[in-house]
């Protein structure tokens, strides 16, 4: 996979994290040539050198999973016994497999919804809700489309909404300005958070859509879709798009204000509405007893941004930072 090779630069950041949580406190230690080695914020939360084992558990979205699978892979570089498998069943199918206790931590691009905080309570399965990045939900179209350039909040409604199944068959039934070329859809499945929360936003209703187009809990598929198809147009996360900026491009959004391309600044700043949402991890109570999982999630939020950036994500700001660091401290603080 793509995100494989970008996890791959993640690991090669890990000596650089080492040194800057050394920079933040923690006893260093000296070598036979006199230089010191400094542990690292998770080595320090763990214990002095405590070695860990053990497996975590994480399902869930697939806009989040290079995330969790970066953080996993650099935790690896501290805790090599602890091992950290990450699925991608998408938000609706990896609450489903943490309702039922199957999972330790599930990664979500929306917030649970409340029959699945029902089924996880008649299981017993406690937990907190943790936002550890932030995504610019992006809709994309083939490098050779060179007229949607922009589209409205309406258009894109209707496309997708609905009453569009059947209808809206060309470019030109979204707006007479397009050409008549045969409108192609691709995206999320209705197991995806991406999916519940583009059509809660675009169409106006949670999973309200058409269903005449190409659904796939892959986003590498949608990619090969759209790439494949002059008509074609698909979302999801920004970092999928940023992996596939050479096949794709972005389109700008005009909800009201003006078009505003998707950006680590449009989302931050809160102009590029209404696709740029928070990116979450749900732990469950009983999980975070075990050592190697408190480890894990305080190496996720001790190294939160590095990994973010990294990882081509938006980082979170320092107010959101900080409260991912103490709704952390909170979790393992419960009895």
């Amino acid at each position: 996979m793509t995100s494989g090779q970008r996890r791959l630069s993640a690991v090669a950041t890990a000596a650089l994290v080492v040194s800057l949580a050394a920079a933040c406190g923690g006893d260093a230690k000296p070598n036979s040539d006199g230089s010191t080695t400094a542990p690292s914020a998770s080595s320090a939360e763990a214990g002095a050198g405590a070695a860990l084992t053990g497996e975590i558990k994480i399902d869930g979205s697939s806009t989040v999973a290079p995330l969790s699978q970066a953080a996993s892979e650099l935790f690896g570089e501290e805790q090599p016994q602890v091992k950290v498998p990450v699925g991608t069943s998408g938000t609706g199918g990896g609450f489903e497999k943490f309702c039922a206790g199957e999972t330790d931590i599930s990664n979500a691009s929306r917030a649970i919804k409340d029959e699945e905080k029902a089924a996880c309570d008649t299981k017993g399965v406690k937990f907190t809700e943790l936002t550890v990045a932030v995504d610019a939900l992006t809709v994309v179209v083939p490098k050779e489309n060179d007229w949607a350039t922009c589209l409205t909040t309406d258009q894109l409604k209707k496309m997708w909404e609905p009453a569009a199944e059947g209808k809206v068959k060309t470019w030109k039934d979204v707006d007479a300005k397009f050409p008549a070329e045969e409108l192609k859809l691709y995206g999320p499945g209705t197991d995806s958070g991406t999916f519940d929360y583009f059509t809660d936003e675009i169409n106006g209703e949670e999973g309200a859509s058409r269903k005449d187009y190409s659904p796939s809990e892959n986003d590498n598929d949608i990619v090969t879709g759209v790439a494949g198809a002059k008509g074609g147009l698909g979302y999801f996360g920004f970092t999928y798009f940023e992996e596939n900026a050479d096949k794709l491009k972005a389109v700008e959004i005009d909800s009201g204000s003006g078009c505003v391309a998707p950006s680590v600044e449009s989302a931050q700043g809160g102009q590029y509405t209404p696709l740029a949402r928070p990116l979450f991890i749900y732990p469950s109570a009983a999980a975070v007893k075990r050592p190697e999982v408190a480890a894990f999630l305080d190496y996720y939020a001790s190294n939160i941004n590095v990994i973010a950036k990294d990882a081509k994500y938006i980082p979170l700001n320092p107010e959101q930072e900080a409260k991912l660091k103490a709704d952390i401290t909170a979790l393992k603080s419960a009895g």
